[in-house]
């Protein structure tokens, strides 16, 4: 989000002078460490209304389209490279329940007019060397990409009006005229307009309080495949499996021939994670491997990590003015390389003074709601992850 709505902002103001802070390192957080799905249309068979919700699944294609075509404009017409590949992704089962879930997702697809393809068994174990995989819907509209790479490289080519601070956390911040003041270890920021694209630490800004549930998911991604081994990856050279069941693994392979699975959800008590849920996550995702390519398995994982997820309790998000000259874009609830570069382009062009039919459509979402006392938000996001990994099954 904060690359896109610095990006935008200072295309639209080219005499002004904008800075971009991250408190880490651009790429080296969960934008830059996702599994690098641009999704144009989640699939979210859990929601009992989904197939019949055209207008909720209209307006999200709407601004996930906005936010790859901003995407596309930075390859094409800045240069940046970042393996992109427009290929689509195959949402593939495993078991009966995960072909009943494509059978609904397949039925919301109809009815808005989108195209797919049917996959069947042996075409999916022929691409993916795995005989795991029963059926599959390939849907054209995802482009892979490798996240770290583009946001590295989009850094590089922002509008010459921006200036970019890595390893500069926000302390301590005033709102307040003629300037907003934002206090760093090393110095201070006095700004008109200040954008906030922190996910959930939003909240730490002062707004939203309570409002935020954060929750860790975690992968793990193996060394570079030997030439001897490349064969049992299938006769694709690169692609990306979104599970049918939502709590199932997610899987990439990726162009330098390294498997790439993803699973487990925890709750991030203050936004943080442990190493001993990575190390529980990696067991989990060992079996995953041992599922799907069992004579490759033994190899393990060369690295495991975690990435930061922000939900809300009614679904709500973030978007808008927050206060005079403050504006602020967040919580994502998932799928956030397409929809954090349409809220951050969008925020970008609201504090711009701009409309368009994503910044009005996302002004209207609804916002996020307090939650529960955290002792009750932890164990219910326990609760509820652990019943619904137990309920994927073979998915995983």
């Amino acid at each position: 989000m904060g690359l896109h709505a610095a990006r935008r902002f200072a295309e639209l103001r080219p005499d002004a002078s904008v800075i971009l802070v991250d408190a880490g390192r651009i790429g080296n957080n969960a934008s830059g460490r996702c599994m690098g799905f641009a999704i144009d249309l989640a699939h979210n068979p859990r929601e009992r209304d989904f197939v019949e919700d055209v207008k909720g699944n209209r307006e999200e294609l709407l601004v996930n389209l906005e936010g790859n075509a901003y995407l596309r404009s930075a390859v094409e017409e800045l240069g940046v490279e970042c393996d992109w590949d427009p290929q689509g992704k195959y949402h593939s089962a495993a078991t009966d329940h995960g072909v009943a879930d494509l059978l609904r997702f397949s039925q919301a697809l109809d009815r808005i007019g989108q195209r797919y393809r049917w996959v069947e068994r042996e075409e999916i174990q022929a691409l993916t060397g795995s005989r795991h995989y029963i059926r599959a819907l390939h849907h054209p509209g995802t482009i892979l990409l490798q996240p770290a790479k583009y946001l590295k490289n989009a850094t590089r080519v922002l509008p010459k009006n921006v200036t970019v601070h890595e390893n500069t956390p926000i302390i301590a911040v005033q709102f307040g005229k003629p300037r907003h003041v934002c206090e760093t270890p090393t110095g201070t920021l006095r700004a008109s307009k200040v954008i906030i694209c922190a996910a959930g630490y939003l909240t730490k800004f002062g707004f939203f309080g309570n409002s935020a549930i954060p929750v860790y998911t975690f992968a793990s991604m193996t060394r570079p495949l030997s030439e001897a081994e490349i064969p049992r990856l299938g006769d694709r050279a690169a692609y990306g499996l979104i599970p049918a069941n939502s709590f199932g693994t997610t899987v990439r392979r990726t162009r330098d021939n390294r498997l790439f699975l993803r699973n487990v959800y925890a709750y991030a008590r203050d936004f943080k994670t442990t190493r001993r849920d990575i190390l529980q996550a990696r067991k989990q995702q060992q079996i995953a491997f041992d599922r799907r390519w069992p004579g490759l398995s033994s190899i393990g994982f060369e690295a495991s990590w975690g990435g930061l997820l922000t939900l809300a309790q009614n679904g709500g998000m973030v978007f808008g003015q927050l206060a005079d000259d403050v504006y602020g874009a967040a919580f994502c609830n998932g799928t956030g390389v397409s929809r954090g570069t349409a809220f951050g382009k969008a925020v970008a062009e609201l504090a711009c003074g701009l409309s368009s039919p994503v910044t009005e459509l996302l002004k209207n979402r609804r916002k996020p709601s307090k939650t529960y006392p955290e002792i009750v938000t932890s164990l219910g996001v326990r609760f509820v992850t652990a019943r619904r990994f137990k309920q994927a099954g073979e998915e995983v």
